[in-house]
């Protein structure tokens, strides 16, 4: 296979991987293509990338979804006053970042790019996420989300459009501050995702029909949908019983390999 084909699908796996587990998948798309020399593919394979992942975790709950899709448009159903209240929260939550995304654009592209900045995000969000594992012990779920929780965790997700702070790192880590268990917490992350991602993947949907390189599209997208799937049941079934520390510890580490070895970035 061409260098830059495994480059791709590589690219992929660390999305998938980054989105989901709390170790922010923009620091590593920014640090390793800039440590290793790896050419940039572009906004339009950012995009499938990001599509990538949206079909990960559209794949894996999606029955979940199936049900909050039935709640709004079959609102008979058993259940479904509790689940379109979900849907609710959800699109609450999922504001903040929007009007984040775009009023940020412009930097998140440029000045956020510094791998200086990326270092410092994922050290300063690692330190956080395992201090409010450890300082707050949640007993909440996710039917006990009230509106000013959901409109908390989409503010904290609207700062994640910082690379190296992670929308699931800072999400979850909100969520804990909350007083949510650490796999609902996780779970109402891993949703809130889908809105957001779709939201930005059909704004930037034509970038990839404008693509010539179909072929490193959809590398990325795979590896970003089959990396992003396995990254989700992982962390679920983790953190029922073990707590954020290990992921904590990798950002500190990675954050202080880049501010000591900045001259190769």
């Amino acid at each position: 296979m061409d260098p830059m084909a495994w480059h791709k699908l590589i690219l992929g796996a660390v999305q998938g991987l980054g989105e989901f587990l709390p170790i922010s998948s923009s620091a590593h798309l920014i640090l390793i293509p800039k440590y290793f020399g790896w050419e940039d593919f572009g906004l339009a394979f950012d995009v499938s990338l990001h599509l990538g992942t949206l079909l990960a975790v559209s794949v894996f709950f999606r029955k979940d979804l199936v049900r909050l899709a039935q709640s709004v448009f079959r609102p008979g159903l058993p259940g479904g006053e509790a689940d379109r209240r979900l849907v609710g929260l959800l699109l609450l939550a999922t504001v903040p970042g929007a009007i984040a995304g775009m009023i940020l654009e412009h930097r998140v592209e440029t000045v956020f790019r510094s791998p200086h900045l990326v270092a410092w995000t994922l050290i300063g969000m690692g330190i956080v996420l395992v201090a409010a594992d450890y300082l707050f012990s949640g007993r909440k779920t996710v039917a006990e989300i009230t509106v000013p929780m959901a409109l908390l965790i989409g503010i904290a997700q609207g700062i994640a459009v910082v690379p190296g702070i992670s929308r699931s790192g800072i999400t979850i880590t909100m969520a804990l501050i909350l007083g949510l268990k650490r796999r609902d917490a996780a779970y109402f992350s891993f949703l809130l995702s889908v809105p957001i991602i779709a939201g930005a993947g059909v704004l930037k949907s034509k970038e990839i029909l404008h693509s010539a390189d179909k072929t490193g599209l959809l590398l990325g997208f795979v590896g970003a949908t089959v990396f992003g799937f396995l990254a989700i049941g992982f962390l679920l079934r983790y953190v029922q019983t073990r707590r954020y520390t290990p992921f904590a510890v990798y950002r500190v580490l990675v954050g202080t390999f880049v501010l000591t070895h900045l001259h190769y970035f």
